[in-house]
């Protein structure tokens, strides 16, 4: 890192397009774009967006866009937009379209790259909204490898509907309570109308606003980006900030690698932790980690879990969403409440140029009289929210989100499904009875493919009265906004011949999160027998999905495609 900025040449990349008459061809192209002969003495930055219509989380990433080009462009670099992907998880989801979402991750990801990298660019600043954009957007940072800022796309606003905020996870849980009787056709109508106000990711700490606030943490985003509303000034504001930032990292010399360190990543865990975050926050944490050459593992995340107290009262377990907490201070308040209890790395480096600590001096305190963020001899919890169970079903590691969760241990039958779509059937045949333990497999990385989300199946159950009284067990994922008795990311999955390929119907399965153990009531030798008699299933062979079953890792090391 360097921090000589006299007469620095920052073209860092770009330089082989400014100089000599055999690159007249290459600049000719450039004049088409509108350079002129000053500006191939200035770095050239690309503004990343995921801009799309097909969600309401990046339909306004466009201006926002514009505004990170503006910022670049005062600041003296010359700006290139361009955009990438995004699906959405919530309009995809309980549908085959699901099996889609976390392969875009690395869509994302790599599409970035291959921009940054093919057009020699010099920075980047990436504007990310939906679940995936957000560790895609990380990724791709980490593998350019050249000075940049990641910017979140910000949190929709609560809707309302009777006098009381809803949001996505309000709609689901209706069609379980439809389904059970409680609430009719109108009612549940009502509540669909009603909960999606307007551009933004999904508003509790899903896993938008989880990894959004992981980034700030993390040092990749400007303080106190990561709670703002996505529609708002301060989030338009952001984004010119952000471009004005990565010309001060070329000057600098600051890039990724001295920003996203190990002691970075368990910022980002605690704040996570702190917050209730999602589950997916293992994962995702874990792949752009993996990018940056971080020495992460699933293990890391129960080291962190056993320190980390819950404190935020956010849901999808508590009552209030994202932009409740940006009201009283938002992320950066709750950094500095927990850094002046000793729980941050504050020499961290940051996209700023200063330290978390440095960062954190200026930052607001929470407002006081507050009651979304509990104080440390008050928690929601005395430890951390996120934790890896192990045990004869899942050796390498199995991810449940505990919080709001009254129950410690459950052990139930086994009942067990090889698809989604059955699985949903049989609960709302009412063939799943209290004591249940319900497994849904062959739905991870490699068998899905694409390791799908279950929040369909884990609203309907919360919403038939069942969330704490059936266990819900699977090698896919859950959403952010999944709560109750669920265990997620089972390892080794299905597919790979994991130990849960290996469940019967019946079989006796326990799940204890005070013991941290996933296991079921059968022997080495009877499941080394089962062993033999199973043969793995054909993976998936076509298209994207089918390239994505033939190269993705294990979801206890992130679910990533690459290989160091």
């Amino acid at each position: 890192m360097s921090t000589d900025t006299k007469s620095k040449d920052l073209r860092i990349k770009s330089k082989v397009y400014s100089e000599g008459t055999v690159k007249a061809p290459n600049r000719a192209m450039l004049r088409a774009v509108g350079l002129k002969d000053d500006d191939f003495t200035k770095p050239m930055i690309g503004i990343a967006s995921t801009w799309a219509e097909v969600t309401p989380c990046n339909i306004h990433l466009n201006d926002l866009a514009k505004e990170a080009k503006d910022g670049a462009r005062e600041a003296g670099g010359v700006p290139f937009q361009f955009n990438t992907i995004t699906v959405s998880d919530g309009i995809s989801m309980g549908t085959q379209g699901m099996r889609y979402s976390l392969p875009s991750r690395d869509i994302i990801a790599d599409s970035i790259e291959t921009v940054v990298g093919a057009e020699n660019l010099d920075g980047l600043v990436a504007i990310g909204a939906c679940d995936k954009n957000i560790p895609g957007c990380a990724i791709a940072i980490a593998n350019a490898d050249v000075p940049a800022v990641f910017v979140y796309g910000g949190t929709i606003a609560p809707g309302s509907h009777r006098g009381k905020d809803i949001d996505l996870v309000s709609v689901f849980e209706g069609v379980g309570k439809h389904n059970n009787g409680d609430i009719d056709d109108q009612e549940l109508k009502a509540i669909e109308c009603s909960a999606c106000p307007g551009a933004g990711a999904c508003g509790g700490m899903y896993t938008a606003n989880t990894m959004a606030s992981a980034m700030e943490a993390l040092g990749m985003s400007l303080p106190g980006s990561a709670s703002n509303p996505a529609e708002s000034k301060e989030k338009a504001a952001d984004c010119a900030a952000a471009g004005e930032a990565v010309y001060k990292l070329m000057e600098k010399g600051i890039y990724p690698k001295d920003i996203m360190t190990k002691e970075a990543f368990e910022n980002a865990i605690t704040v996570v932790m702190a917050l209730g975050g999602s589950t997916n926050a293992i994962l995702h944490l874990l792949a752009i980690a993996h990018a940056a050459e971080v020495d992460l593992t699933i293990d890391d995340f129960n080291r962190m879990q056993e320190k980390v107290p819950h404190l935020a009262d956010l849901k999808p377990s508590g009552r209030y969403v994202m932009q409740d907490l940006h009201r009283i201070g938002g992320v950066q308040a709750v950094m500095k409440l927990l850094y002046e209890n000793d729980y941050l790395h504050g020499d961290c480096m940051t996209v700023t140029g200063k330290t978390i600590a440095e960062n954190l001096a200026d930052a607001p305190n929470l407002l006081e009289g507050q009651d979304v963020i509990m104080p440390f001899d008050n928690p929601k919890r005395k430890d951390g929210p996120l934790i890896v169970l192990k045990g004869n079903l899942s050796p390498t590691g199995a991810v449940a989100k505990v919080s709001g969760v009254k129950v410690k241990r459950h052990t139930g039958p086994a009942r067990v499904f090889d698809n989604e779509k059955e699985a949903t059937e049989a609960v709302l045949n009412n063939e799943i009875k209290e004591g249940d333990v319900l497994v849904i497999r062959y739905v991870g990385p490699k068998g899905g493919p694409g390791m799908p989300e279950m929040l369909s199946i884990s609203s309907l159950l919360v919403g038939k009265g069942l969330g704490e009284k059936v266990a819900l067990l699977t090698d896919g994922r859950f959403s952010g906004g999944t709560h109750g008795l669920v265990v997620g990311h089972i390892s080794p999955e299905a597919q790979d011949g994991g130990p849960i390929a290996f469940l019967k119907e019946g079989d006796l399965v326990t799940i204890d999160s005070e013991q941290k153990e996933i296991s079921f009531d059968v022997s080495e030798e009877e499941i080394e027998a089962r062993r033999k008699d199973w043969v793995a299933p054909p993976l998936y062979r076509k298209g994207v999905l089918g390239k994505y079953a033939h190269n993705v890792s294990c979801s206890s090391k992130g679910a990533v495609t690459d290989y160091l």
